[in-house]
């Protein structure tokens, strides 16, 4: 797939007020570090169309940008390390959890992880809860530039081993770096091949 278009639709904290359309959407989400935005300039090939920013957790609402004129691409939200008060926390993932359960336009979620790191608990318990909630999703690592491939293949394994603890497979995943432009094609094809899928279901 190649991205033509990628415009900014609207910013809300209102699972209502999200697009009144029947245009498949694909929600990002992960921890504030984990450089969510920077994933998403380097999937639409925008320099600037999420905003990226060196404070963690500076999105705080739902982000709808229609892609190519024929689907949504979400950005919602970090959780964890925002440093922003309790009750904006509680605000906000009470509308992450309102916009997984209701929106019906929601195809699948990406999970964002930093590859660097051991798999951390709130990951897994928001993995955990997107099953138990019947919600597909996709594990993205992120910032792969930053390890040797050996390196790589050691973490994802650490992972494996962890979700299999309570997972019958392996769910779905992506090796990423926006930096070095590693995955664009395969995340934009994965996107595309549901699309198609969807057209003739």
């Amino acid at each position: 797939m190649k991205i033509k278009t990628a415009e900014f639709v609207v910013s809300n904290s209102d699972v209502a007020k999200c697009p009144n359309s029947r245009l498949p959407e694909y929600a990002f989400i992960g921890r504030s570090n984990v450089g969510k935005s920077s994933l998403i300039n380097m999937l639409t090939g925008r320099k600037s169309l999420a905003k990226t920013s060196g404070k963690p957790g500076k999105t705080q609402l739902i982000n709808h940008f229609l892609i190519n004129k024929n689907w949504h691409l979400v950005d919602l939200p970090g959780y964890g390390y925002a440093k922003v008060s309790k009750s904006s926390k509680k605000v906000f993932q009470k509308f992450i959890t309102q916009y997984f359960s209701l929106r019906e336009q929601l195809v699948t979620a990406f999970v964002l992880v930093d590859i660097r790191h051991e798999p951390q608990t709130i990951d897994l318990e928001f993995m955990q809860w997107l099953g138990e909630n019947g919600i597909p999703f996709s594990i993205i690592f992120t910032k792969a530039d930053k390890l040797k491939p050996k390196a790589i293949e050691r973490h994802i394994g650490h992972y494996k081993t962890i979700l299999l603890e309570t997972w019958e497979e392996m769910p779905n995943y992506f090796v990423t770096s926006s930096t070095k432009i590693i995955g664009q094609e395969e995340l934009l094809g994965y996107i595309d091949e549901l699309n198609g899928n969807m057209e003739l279901s």
